[in-house]
């Protein structure tokens, strides 16, 4: 008989788990190297080599893409649910605080410019998240202090480049691959041999404080969360929701269509000096000899031409876009690091959407439309669930719930999409029965290299460092081949907003008769079964944005034919 719910779980994963929680209840400073055994002991498969004496240089790339990149300087790292629980902790400047970023983790931190470091935690997943990074970090660290101490003087550390004898005399002397360093080197740049030199020069030992973990705090952030987007459109409190839950810029490219009205511009920001990439993959496709999407490939040039100094007039062309669409974005302030996009569907241009989008007959529908959609960048694991029941409290009334993200997967390769109808969460250790109302041929169409695969069962995990080989075998074994962070989270908000109580514990939950749509999806971004390779060792670059859009496209579909229905 085909068991639902995994029996077997890591004792060693609920251990360092258990350690980290009690020592941050202390009021005092805790110090990483109390975690190091503990972690070790764990066998994370993110940190497989973490008792090893030689390098884990996907562990210590993985984690300092997900730092913000003054970890260099931090020796303290302090956690609070907002601004405010600082401010009254006695951090009475912390206003004048440098906001800084990681490259592949969206969690607002603040440096206080010598070696203190802030960060804001939207939930307890945010801890174990932060807790493990800071850890594997710190391992790393100090063996590559340790050996670059004995490094021979003919190799200069302080002037070391890609190009130069030395650097592959260094990956000899760590004992590491050249690609490995070729990795360490692509994401540390021009700072490369500066930040070697501050690993040799001191041994690493953070200390890590927790000011507030209460309950309440964290809804006391996620209210001040919701605040802001009612200051922005209070007339949400009465009107009908599609929530969708992915990022901040397929869907705003997809339903704006402001990309591809910019041709010119892009084509002309490809020609600039250190684009050639982006160049020869657009002379590539032109001359079909890669298979790909035209709207895809302006999406993404797009978005790093507004980011660089030349995309002023194009940022403000967008934002004159926006406004005349009724497009309405919220940043986050103060707290979590979510940032909302509000749309308004009967102000939709259906000229301007993407034009692989069916939209006739929605010309005379939707200006009749009522709806609005709620787009939020997916938060990571409980928060969540904090966020979706605080929407489902506060608007007129929710139409559909659209989860879209990452995962890992156990069976697909990179690039692939993920549709699960079975989810098992472990929060709250529920396994979820759910009508998905996305399927496979709602998102092949778009979809250019990758598969998709639906009818999949996931397991939602508490963090990306917390599974072992053990672990994972256990679910890959009960057929669950996709590792998430949200959906779980989501699904325990969705029982309550149509069940009359609070999710249950431990159960094999039925969510079949919902009163509104639920669609989940994934795009593989990782295949953790390979040992020792992950997405610190790379990324999904333009060939991730193809599951992405495909994704996306699928939802926003979805949203338009359930709106034709309703308003028909």
């Amino acid at each position: 008989m085909d068991r639902t719910v995994p029996t077997t779980e890591s004792e060693e994963i609920e251990l360092y788990q258990r350690t980290y929680f009690s020592l941050l209840r202390s009021s005092a400073e805790v110090r990483i190297r109390t975690l190091e055994e503990v972690h070790a002991g764990m066998n994370s498969v993110l940190h497989p080599a973490a008792r090893e004496p030689y390098l884990d240089m996907s562990a210590l790339i993985y984690s300092l893409l997900r730092l913000p990149d003054v970890i260099f300087q931090v020796s303290l790292v302090v956690m609070g649910q907002s601004t405010d629980v600082f401010t009254r902790a006695g951090f009475s400047d912390f206003s004048q605080w440098e906001e800084v970023y990681a490259q592949a983790r969206r969690r607002r931190s603040y440096f206080d410019g010598s070696a203190t470091l802030a960060s804001i935690i939207a939930s307890r997943s945010d801890i174990d998240d932060l807790i493990p990074l800071l850890t594997t970090l710190q391992i790393e660290w100090n063996k590559l202090h340790q050996r670059l101490g004995r490094a021979p003087g003919s190799i200069d550390l302080a002037n070391i480049t890609a190009d130069m004898d030395d650097y592959y005399a260094l990956a000899d002397f760590l004992e590491a691959p050249v690609e490995d360093l070729d990795r360490l080197y692509a994401i540390l740049g021009d700072e490369f041999g500066t930040r070697l030199q501050q690993i040799a020069s001191k041994p690493c030992n953070l200390r890590v404080q927790m000011l507030s973990g209460s309950l309440s705090e964290y809804r006391r952030a996620t209210h001040h969360w919701w605040d802001l987007i009612e200051e922005k459109m209070p007339e949400i409190r009465q009107r009908p929701v599609y929530f969708v839950s992915s990022n901040v810029h397929s869907i705003l490219n997809i339903i704006s269509g402001f990309p591809l009205q910019h041709e010119y511009e892009i084509l002309e920001y490809l020609k600039e000096p250190g684009n050639s990439g982006l160049l020869n993959e657009w002379n590539d496709i032109q001359a079909g000899r890669v298979p790909s999407n035209l709207q895809n490939f302006y999406y993404y040039v797009s978005k790093k031409l507004l980011n660089s100094p030349r995309g002023a007039e194009m940022a403000a062309a967008q934002g004159a876009l926006l406004q005349k669409s009724g497009i309405v974005l919220v940043p986050s302030l103060r707290s979590f690091d979510v940032e909302a996009q509000i749309y308004d569907l009967s102000r939709f241009d259906i000229n301007q959407l993407d034009p692989r989008l069916r939209s006739s007959g929605l010309e005379t529908l939707l200006p009749r439309s009522d709806a609005l959609i709620l787009n939020i960048d997916y938060p990571l694991g409980m928060a969540a669930y904090n966020i979706l029941s605080e929407v489902s409290e506060h608007v007129g009334s929710v139409l559909g719930v659209y989860v879209m993200g990452k995962a890992a997967s156990l069976n697909a390769v990179v690039g692939d999409v993920m549709i699960s109808n079975v989810v098992h969460d472990e929060h709250s250790q529920n396994t979820y029965l759910f009508p998905n109302c996305l399927r496979a041929a709602d998102v092949a169409p778009y979809l250019v290299y990758g598969t998709v695969l639906d009818n999949q069962k996931a397991v939602t995990v508490q963090g990306t460092f917390l599974q072992n080989t053990r672990y994972m075998d256990v679910f890959y074994r009960e057929g669950y081949t996709d590792i998430e962070m949200e959906a779980g989270p989501y699904l325990s908000a969705v029982f309550e907003m149509f069940r009359p109580q609070r999710h249950p514990i431990n159960e094999i939950v039925n969510l079949y008769g919902l009163s509104f749509d639920l669609g989940i999806l994934h795009y593989a971004s990782d295949a953790p079964m390979n040992k020792g390779r992950n997405l610190g060792a790379g990324s999904l670059s333009y060939y991730g944005m193809d599951s992405t859009y495909a994704s996306s496209l699928a939802v926003i579909q979805r949203i338009l034919d359930q709106e034709n229905d309703r308003l028909s």
